[in-house]
């Protein structure tokens, strides 16, 4: 690590710690479902307490599940990957409610973000709901595409729907449950975002309805294995470590103390080597 990347290292580490408690990443795990005021849990129906993420890190997605795609074509999963991490949400397209937010707090965090959707990463939103079509699909992208102005989103951002089987095999890899609650005439489920690595794996798993772009960040890093992005965040991500108990990245105190201890060190060493030879060159 040479001096200029040590002091950047502290610089960057010193400026995040300092803002961790203003972390732009809101919610966690929630089950989805609205109870009406002064209702105890155990007022909720028994099925749709089962509902959740299990984080199945590191595991992979069946890549040969087929879908239809906003245009109707039939396509296999594994087509979004291989070059690129792949941002996965769940939403069925005339949500009422949080899936609405959650492709919202998604595309807030996208326009913020300065990673590229095609060079970057792909992100693939498919609906839980059997009963959609290419054409709600195409119509709930065209919404969001108009949101999310950056160059190749259209071609980036893709909408899925399918049949249920295809539904399953995807949402059982992934760790989404979810339920039918009769009475609303609603899906339960919970909220958040999954980012995969390349070659399909499951990486990360962020919680919520608004999703802080240094989180999506470091995610889509991580999930690249470092080639998404550039060295600060290589330097960022050394000082933070993935929780998945709350789907956030937190700092990682130690690490940061290792890293201003060195760039300290170096940046002694530097000055003792400077002074040194301005002592030989007025002699």
């Amino acid at each position: 690590m040479s001096v200029t990347s040590g002091l950047l290292a502290l610089f960057v580490c010193s400026a995040v710690s300092a803002a961790s408690a203003r972390a732009q990443m809101t919610g966690a795990p929630t089950a989805g479902y609205k109870r009406e005021p002064g209702m105890p849990a155990a007022a909720v129906p028994p099925a749709l307490r089962e509902i959740g993420f299990d984080q199945h890190l590191d595991q992979p997605i069946p890549l040969d599940v087929p879908f239809r795609d906003e245009s109707g074509r039939v396509v296999r999963l594994g087509q979004y990957f291989g070059a690129h991490p792949v941002v996965l949400l769940f939403a069925y397209y005339d949500c009422p409610m949080l899936c609405t937010q959650v492709i919202n707090g998604l595309s807030t965090a996208l326009n913020i973000l300065s990673l590229e959707p095609g060079k970057d990463f792909e992100i693939v939103t498919v609906s839980f709901n059997p009963r959609d079509t290419p054409e709600t699909a195409r119509a709930k992208k065209a919404v969001y595409i108009e949101r999310y102005k950056q160059p190749h989103a259209s071609e980036a951002w893709h909408f899925l729907t399918g049949a249920q089987a295809s539904i399953d095999r995807l949402t059982g890899a992934a760790g989404f449950r979810y339920a039918w609650d009769a009475d609303t005439r609603q899906y339960a489920h919970p909220t958040g975002v999954i980012v995969l690595t390349p070659d399909g794996r499951l990486a990360r798993y962020l919680f919520g309805i608004e999703y802080g772009p240094r989180d999506l960040r470091y995610a889509l890093v991580d999930a690249s294995a470092g080639k998404v992005g550039n060295a600060v965040d290589s330097l960022l991500l050394y000082c933070y470590h993935y929780d998945p108990a709350t789907g956030r990245y937190g700092l990682a105190i130690m690490r940061a103390v290792r890293v201003a201890a060195a760039a300290t060190l170096l940046l002694l060493g530097g000055f003792i080597v400077l002074m040194v030879r301005h002592e030989k060159a007025s002699h």
